[in-house]
């Protein structure tokens, strides 16, 4: 069974479109402020390690609830170089991954849970209000479609249970004009769209403002333990009093989590800005956050300038579980992301993509956040967003916080910070399980949704995976 995605597109279409395509992420494509380099040892009351979002609203909300402390913010490259300047800017309130993947695991906790993502995502808008952060914030909701005729039913069964608007054909298509939508469903306070990496810049520049001091090009090489924890960055060292670990797909410094998490890759493409009439054509006026309801996704959203950003559906995992700059240049996805495009939006014929890049996505068998103390209560770490991380590191910095701060609240009582997933296997198991549960996701989008024998034991050891 073919889905609407196999469509043929010529080639030759595909060849103009990317023929002048960037590699790199639009959003890292302006200017950034540069950070000082650590050159000396120094001592601190808090140690961030990673810049991106998870560390930049760590050190941000420590400084406010502790302005006593010294605080020291430091990354192995760049502020936001890496997932947090490269994914799409959805600001999404989810914490669990979406509402199945939490029912499923927590059903004792869900609501408690989509309560606390509500309460995260209207907490960072008023932060980025009260803050003045220039990061292109849209409140715009969230528009999920249909595409096959199985997964009208998936969006009925949503809207029944409360989960937003349900939207006929003729509906969906006066929203974004796609000949591929049968159905959508809309969600107008889940999400928000944002510049990504505008919003980490701001981010830093608000952390300084605190006087947090960040250092760039400063790698923590290891980890010591003791009454405080020093952190050896090769040229200096620093000793803090307590640690947050915010590296989130990158090697942990903690052993006992190295093989808690895979890099899985996700590739994206942007289009120049489209005129007036290009617009015209496809409609798009409310600018809602867009993603399909396949297990192979896609999603995509209009930049401020009228781009539209388009990314998903192949997410590529890598034998090793490396991240190498070297995956992100990937030939077949770039050119299947755009015939996917223009199979969505053949009246955009016309249009061209000015970027292509990926990132590495840093997933775990739960396909969410999971937490955790070490070295007596002094260090705290998260990892495991699985991509919809941009309002959940927030809520994750504030569990940090907590842990750290030794206090109990209703954030470090749930479940879902108390325990962790199960670790993935070691290679090749890795990636003989990985690989079948992507071949056998394929192969239910192209069997009316059916799941196989495979993936129906993954759901029944809470490792299922439908999004």
């Amino acid at each position: 069974m073919q889905t609407v995605f196999d469509a043929h597109v010529d080639p030759a279409l595909i060849d103009r479109a990317l023929g002048s395509s960037t590699l790199g992420s639009v959003w890292l494509d302006i200017a950034r402020p540069d950070h000082p380099t650590l050159t000396a040892s120094t001592d601190c009351d808090l140690a961030v390690v990673g810049a991106g979002y998870t560390g930049l609203w760590t050190a941000l909300h420590a400084a406010e609830r502790h302005p006593e402390w010294r605080i020291v913010l430091l990354d192995g490259r760049r502020v936001g170089w890496a997932a947090s300047g490269r994914n799409g800017g959805f600001v999404d309130a989810s914490l669990t991954h979406g509402d199945e993947n939490g029912k499923s695991r927590w059903p004792n906790e869900i609501d408690e849970l989509n309560a606390m993502g509500l309460d995260n995502l209207d907490g960072m808008a008023a932060d980025i209000e009260r803050l003045n952060l220039d990061a292109e914030w849209q409140r715009t909701g969230m528009l999920t479609v249909a595409t096959e005729p199985h997964q009208v039913d998936w969006l009925a069964e949503s809207a029944a249970a409360g989960d937003g608007t349900l939207l006929d054909t003729e509906a969906v298509r006066a929203q974004v004009d796609s000949p591929t939508y049968l159905a959508g469903l809309f969600e107008p306070d889940t999400c928000a769209i944002v510049h990504p990496a505008k919003l980490a810049i701001e981010l830093a520049r608000a952390c300084t403002d605190a006087g947090v001091s960040i250092f760039e090009h400063t790698t923590a090489r290891s980890l010591g333990s003791g009454s405080t924890v020093r952190i050896d960055t090769g040229g200096a060292a620093i000793t803090a009093r307590r640690v947050v670990l915010a590296t989130n797909v990158f090697p942990s410094l903690l052993r006992r989590n190295r093989f808690h998490t895979v890099p899985v890759y996700d590739y994206v493409l942007a289009t120049e800005p489209l005129t007036e009439e290009q617009l015209a054509r496809i409609g798009w006026r409310g600018r809602q956050g867009v993603g399909d309801c396949a297990n192979q996704f896609h999603y995509y959203r209009l930049s401020m300038d009228n781009r539209i950003v388009w990314g998903g559906y192949d997410a590529v995992y890598h034998f090793g579980r490396k991240v190498k700059a070297h995956y992100e240049d990937r030939s077949a996805t770039y050119r299947r992301l755009a015939a996917h495009f223009f199979l969505t939006f053949p009246q955009l014929d016309d249009v061209t993509f000015s970027h292509r890049w990926a990132g590495a996505i840093d997933t775990n068998t739960r396909f969410c956040a999971h937490w955790g103390l070490a070295r007596h209560g002094r260090v705290a770490y998260v990892n495991g967003f699985t991509g919809l991380g941009v309002a959940a590191t927030r809520f994750a910095a504030d569990v940090c916080l907590d842990l750290l701060d030794g206090v109990a609240t209703p954030r470090t009582e749930l479940e879902m910070v108390r325990r962790r997933p199960l670790p993935f296997p070691p290679e090749p198991l890795a990636s003989m399980g990985i690989q079948a549960t992507h071949w056998s996701l394929d192969r239910a989008d192209h069997a009316a949704g059916r799941r196989n024998v495979l993936l129906r034991t993954l759901d029944a050891l809470g490792l299922g995976f439908d999004s």
